[in-house]
């Protein structure tokens, strides 16, 4: 079994998180990739604006979207998960240790992460640069905005070994401001062309981003 982790804010979940989703199922003939909505990001200062009770409901409806209405690419293989749920104490949530517990849950599954190029790019701030490396293989989605080259993987300073650990993803030509749409909302937009239609439904009956 193949399983990807695709952590993130989620603040919303957008089409362009279910097209680098789709585009990954693809081209590494996933299984299953977890959508995981994180509960406190180490490296951001500013909280998510949706609480994460909303971020998770608003991912189980684009996930739960996407799964009826199946095609070779693959969307029925989404799943909504709770893995970065927050902690009771507040704590950052590390994907460090997340990888840990997503190993005891999958012991036999092949583990990948999927990320963008501009959040990869600061890997090595991540606690546990090396361990992440060796839990899970890596695929970094590039987009035509923001492209990545072998040379900034190579200045990551990857051994042999860990580079053969991370796949490139370039074929993904969808690309949302999250910062953009969420303006877009507060603005009163419902944004029909960015937005999975349930979850577009959800954040005007809770009045998110207002």
């Amino acid at each position: 079994m193949r399983v990807a982790f695709f952590g993130g804010t989620f603040d919303p979940v957008h089409r362009g998180h279910l097209a680098v989703a789709s585009a990954a199922a693809d081209a590494f003939a996933l299984d299953r990739i977890l959508f995981a909505p994180v509960g406190r990001q180490p490296l951001k200062v500013a909280p998510p604006i949706a609480n994460f009770a909303d971020r998770l409901a608003m991912v189980r409806l684009a996930c739960n979207a996407a799964s009826s209405h199946p095609h070779p690419g693959g969307e029925a293989r989404f799943a909504a998960s709770t893995l970065d749920a927050p902690h009771p104490d507040g704590s950052p949530n590390y994907t460090v240790d997340t990888l840990a517990t997503l190993t005891l849950e999958y012991p036999t599954a092949t583990l990948f992460v999927l990320t963008g190029a501009d959040t990869f790019l600061n890997f090595r701030h991540w606690r546990g640069s090396d361990l992440l490396l060796s839990r899970a293989q890596w695929i970094v989605a590039s987009r035509p905005e923001f492209p990545l080259t072998e040379g900034q993987i190579e200045s990551l300073a990857p051994t042999p070994t860990q580079r053969t650990r991370v796949h490139l993803l370039a074929t993904v030509h969808e690309d949302v401001s999250a910062t953009g749409l969420r303006n877009r909302l507060h603005a009163g937009d419902i944004c029909s062309d960015l937005l999975p239609p349930d979850v577009a439904a959800y954040i005007q009956v809770h009045r998110l981003y207002r």
